[in-house]
This record gives C-alpha cells, structure tokens and sequence, in this order.
C-alpha cells in the first residue's frame, strides 16, 4: 500500500512539473515595456547623447522629442545621459552585451576612430543635408567613403584674456584686435608686459591629465609652425624642431609655468577668480557657462603664430546610428536625425541647444547673440582634425606626461627634444598596433 502511495505521488508531482515546463516554454517571462515589440506599429529607439551644451538637459531633449512626436506618434525614443567619466564604459558594456543605443551624440574620436572603425556604426552618407562644410564633413568620414557620424555642430578651440589687466598692461598693442590674432613675437611682448605689471600668473601650461589638452597642443604647435599628426592621420609628428623651440620658449618666459597638479577645468575656474590672466582652454561654451562668476571682460583670441595666422584645433559633434540590425529600429533612428538637422528652423534650435555654431550656412541661429558672433570669427581658422589619428588614446597620454618632464627639465631645445621623440615613438607604436 505504501508502495503505491509512492508511486502516485510520484507520478502527481512529475504531471505538475510538466504542466509548469509547458506554461515556461508557451509564456516566456514578460521584457520590460520599453523593450518589447509593439504590435501597433509603435518602434522604441534609444539616443544616448554625452554632455554637449544642454543635450543633457532633460526638458530641452524633451522638448524636442515631443515636437518630434507630434509629426511622428509612431516612434518612441528613450534616452540616456552620459558623462566622459564612464560614458565609454557604459557605450562598451552595452555592445558587448548586444545592446548598443541606436543613436549616439558625439565626436569623430569615438563615432569615427572608435565604433566606425570597428565596423559598428551604419553609413549616414545619404543622409548629409546639403551645404555642410567640406572639411567638418570629411573628418566624419571614414577612408572608405562612409559617413559614420553626421555633423551637427562645431568649435574652434581658442584662447582668452582678461582684457581689462591687458589694457592696464599696455599689452593690446600686440594684438589684432580686428581679427582677435596675434603673432608669436606679439605674444610673448604681451605676456612680459602683463607679467611686469604685477601680474605673475598670466598664463599656465596645464599637465595634470589630458582634460583640456586641445589647448596646449594648440599652443605649442602654433607657435612656430609643427604639427601633430601627418595630413594622412597614419602618423604622430610632434617631435619636431619646431614644437621643441616652442616649448623651450614657454619653459623661459616669464609669467608662464607648467603645472602637473590642474588640468583644464582648474585652469578655468583660476582664470575665471583673476588668478590667470589667460586661459589655454576656451570657448564660446565656457564664457556662456561662467558669465555669473566673471567680474571682467573675456576677450578670445587665436593661439599665437609666427605669421598671425593659427591653425586652431576644432570640436565637431554629431549623431552616429548603431548597426543593431533590426531594419524598422535604424529607419526610425534616421528619420528622427531627419527631423532635427533638414529644416532649417529645427536645425538652429538644435545647434543653440549645444552652445556651438552650426556646420552649414543656415539664417536664424543665435540671431542677435553678440557674444556666439565674436566667437564665430574663429571658426575660418580651424585646422586639421587630427583627433582620429590611430593610437589617439595613446598619443594624448604621452602628450601630457611629456609636458610634465619638460616643465622639470632644464628648458634646452635638446632635452625638449628628446623627451617629444620618446612621446611620439609611444604613440606611433600604439597607431601601428590598431
């Protein structure tokens, strides 16, 4: 009797478990909402934006994508706020994990050098609006011809003085104050008069990290002519007689130091309290973000160069679309950047919502805005962008440990030289490993 007891206990829990096998294997555990299909013609797409102007600003994204559901109901868009403190880590977990957003706001460093070069990114060539500027366009595009990020706003990197200590110096003498340029001789003139006035702070190589390092490379290169990389982006070139006399020249001008212990955001914030009397790393941006702080008047410059005319380092930022291979979700990831950069009208509200200028000829964009008018003249000056060079990671490292061994050495072209070379070497050994 206890034997069959068993059994048919046996055989009621074994029926049990395959009627709950069966409700598994017919009725999967429920996605969460935004994941799921829609049966209603609904597609759900993610933008992840970095922080560009108030594109982490939740109510002007917003207000974007609600003006965007008002032509287009049908799609759903879901965003992510990144940061540059693990922005990267989280974009890299999610496509390893098979969940890469489908847009992303960025720059050519990650969008091109990066992702697109990985074979990750879907070409957006088609998509270009007419009238883009040739060179912010050709260095969104890749050595195949593919689009892989289309361009939505730009900078040009530049300097700034504090222009009333200028005036008290007797230092706008050596500046063009027409074009806002100046030569390496003027420079240096200006630097001594501000630095004899009492000011003994006027301007500081920072080298703590490479936050802000568009600025001394900038400088540096500006100053008698070198480069940083070959126009084919293959190459670091930075070790040059020509960088080496420039850093030789900052090391033994008066007013100027090398600091390792501030990077950029420090230098800022010095500049911004009158402890600085100029600042390496500037823009638009900046002067829009600390106008409440500021007790003086922020005049831009272009870096310095021997013949006035600058080859300034540039910021471009637009949106790249995963290759995510769902077909309904990059059509929606498409007509959504669609919307924000082929009508005009749209288009400049979204480049005033990133503080930046626009990368075509378009009327209405920061109309009456005397402050982005000044900042715009710096924009013919732009240079090469060099930012997708191979190794780039590598080469940014090596360029602010080497401004930290040049700012303890002996200040000889030689010693300068040498410490480039070691720089450069690393870095042009990083480029050959990609």
């Amino acid at each position: 009797m206890k034997k069959l007891l068993a059994m048919l206990l046996a055989l009621c829990m074994v029926l049990a478990l395959t009627a709950c096998g069966g409700q598994t294997a017919t009725n999967p555990t429920p996605q969460p909402e935004d994941d799921q299909p829609a049966d209603d013609g609904t597609v759900t797409i993610s933008l992840w934006t970095y922080p560009i102007g108030d594109w982490t600003d939740e109510t002007t994204v917003k207000s974007f994508i609600a003006d965007f559901n008002a032509v287009h109901p049908e799609i759903k868009v879901n965003v992510e706020y990144l940061d540059y403190t693990n922005g990267d880590d989280k974009v890299n977990t999610a496509i390893e994990g098979g969940n890469a957003p489908d847009i992303i706001m960025e720059g050519p460093e990650r969008l091109i050098a990066n992702w697109g070069a990985k074979g990750l990114m879907l070409d957006l060539a088609d998509m270009v609006p007419e009238g883009t500027y040739d060179g912010v366009l050709g260095s969104c595009t890749n050595a195949n011809g593919a689009v892989y990020e289309l361009p939505v706003c730009m900078t040009a990197h530049c300097m700034a003085i504090n222009l009333e200590v200028f005036e008290e110096a007797d230092a706008l003498q050596y500046i063009d104050l027409e074009s806002h340029t100046w030569t390496t001789e003027d420079f240096f003139q200006a630097v001594q008069a501000v630095y004899d006035a009492g000011y003994p702070y006027v301007g500081t190589v920072f080298c703590g990290g490479q936050g802000g390092d568009q600025g001394t490379r900038a400088l540096v290169t500006n100053l008698y002519g070198g480069t940083y990389a070959n126009p084919e982006h293959t190459a670091y070139t930075y070790a040059s007689e020509e960088n080496a006399q420039a850093l030789a020249a900052l090391c033994a001008q008066d007013g100027i130091t090398f600091d390792p212990s501030i990077v950029a955001s420090d230098e800022i914030q010095n500049f911004v309290n009158g402890t600085f009397q100029m600042a390496f790393c500037w823009n638009a941006t900046q002067e829009v973000n600390n106008a409440d702080a500021l007790d003086f008047d922020v005049y831009p410059m272009a870096f310095p160069a021997e013949d006035g005319v600058p080859s300034l380092q540039g910021g471009i930022w637009g949106y790249g679309v995963f290759d995510n291979h769902d077909e309904a979700r990059a059509e929606a990831a498409k007509t959504f950047i669609r919307y924000l950069t082929e009508d005009d009208a749209v288009y400049a509200k979204v480049v005033e919502a990133t503080h930046f200028q626009p990368v075509r000829d378009v009327d209405g964009v920061y109309e009456g805005n005397e402050l982005m008018a000044e900042y715009a003249l710096m924009n013919p000056l732009m240079g090469d962008y060099y930012q997708i060079t191979k190794g780039w990671t590598t080469a940014r490292t090596e360029w602010w440990n080497m401004l930290q061994r040049v700012g303890a050495s002996d200040g000889s072209v030689e010693t300068i030289l040498a410490e480039l070379q070691a720089a450069q070497d690393a870095a042009n050994a990083a480029a050959e490993a990609e």
